[in-house]
């Protein structure tokens, strides 16, 4: 019999709390004629890719810089249809397919301009690791210029944005 391993509970870093009250703020700075308690608390997470691409952005946009999130997954066709066979039974024929996009091979999640510069942030969670497309993408990155990051937690986002541009580094 084996045992099932237990997963630690989430807990919020202070990274991510510092992020809600900003968001927070920035809301009731919007909305200055709506009474306080009318504004929802913003929320956040770094548990997820989807949670930390999110915090990410929104830190960048809240901090003054162009920040954008970016998919590469192509789209979907759906070609499937679904009758009543001359028995009664319903029945469907055809078939799901993908469709490439049509961006770059190993894109990373997020382009941002911070201090006139071009970054790209990669969005890693867990055991996910960079292919070989993103190892060249990251490279072509770097070889004209730009920074590349590949972020693993929103702590970790912050402190390589505070090294390298909190002091006018860059």
């Amino acid at each position: 019999m084996r045992s099932k391993q237990i997963k630690p509970r989430y807990s919020k870093s202070l990274a991510v709390k510092m992020l809600e009250d900003l968001a927070t703020n920035e809301a009731k700075r919007l909305h200055p004629n709506t009474p306080e308690r009318f504004i929802a608390p913003q929320t956040f997470t770094d548990k997820t890719a989807n949670g930390l691409t999110a915090c990410i952005v929104k830190y960048l946009r809240l901090s003054g810089h162009q920040a954008e999130r970016i998919s590469n997954t192509g789209r979907m066709i759906d070609t499937r249809t679904t009758f009543e066979d001359v028995v009664g039974r319903s029945r469907t024929i055809g078939r799901i397919k993908w469709i490439k996009g049509t961006g770059t091979n190993g894109t990373a999640d997020v382009a941002a301009t911070i201090a006139g510069r071009s970054v790209k942030i990669e969005v890693k969670i867990g055991r996910d690791t960079q292919s070989k497309a993103q190892q060249d993408y990251q490279k072509s990155i770097e070889s004209a210029g730009g920074i590349y990051f590949i972020a693993t937690t929103f702590q970790q986002f912050i402190n390589f944005y505070n090294q390298t541009f909190a002091d006018g580094n860059n």
